[in-house]
């Protein structure tokens, strides 16, 4: 089995406001495909589950909203996954973030993806039970999927197809 070695996975939860862009995003993209070799996924799981995702991957585009603060909403974050902070304090599996789990995955022996970069847009409202995102938030949308039409040509074009090896995971 072939796996396509570039993953724009898409994260959020379809009725929480906000929460929902990565759906949204998910939908859009699977009407206009990417460049060849690359996926979309749409998961609204966390921790131990986004190793199974990430493994034997190339390059991942993670597309999340998040809560800064610091800007307005709508606007768009891109950077590496290196600029998230590890989990600390652990009490529960559901507290693992992503470099954790990246982490995680490595030491259990799976090829975890080098290349990781983050876009996310800075959410007014991720706790309102709603299918619908705030007007700033859904301007944002044409805008990102700019972003990630460009980073999946650049990123197909490096990718090397992987092959799936058939390993059984220890997790």
């Amino acid at each position: 089995m072939t796996v396509n070695p570039v993953l724009v996975l898409c994260l959020g939860n379809e009725v929480l406001s906000d929460d929902r862009f990565g759906y949204e995003i998910a939908e859009r993209l699977t009407q206009v495909p990417l460049s060849p070799g690359s996926d979309v996924q749409f998961t609204s799981i966390a921790g131990f589950g986004l190793i199974d995702l990430l493994k034997n991957r190339e390059s991942v585009l993670v597309v999340d909203t998040i809560l800064t603060g610091k800007h307005k909403p709508g606007t768009i974050h891109y950077f590496p996954v290196g600029n998230l902070i590890p989990s600390n304090g652990l009490i529960h599996s559901h507290q693992i973030n992503l470099p954790t789990a990246l982490e995680i995955g490595r030491r259990f022996g799976e090829v975890m993806p080098h290349n990781i970069q983050v876009l996310a847009v800075e959410a007014q409202d991720v706790t309102t039970l709603s299918e619908q995102l705030t007007p700033p938030v859904a301007d944002a949308i044409e805008m990102a999927l700019e972003r990630i039409r460009q980073w999946s040509t650049a990123a197909s074009a490096r990718a090397p197809v992987l092959q799936d090896s058939g390993a059984i995971s220890l997790i």
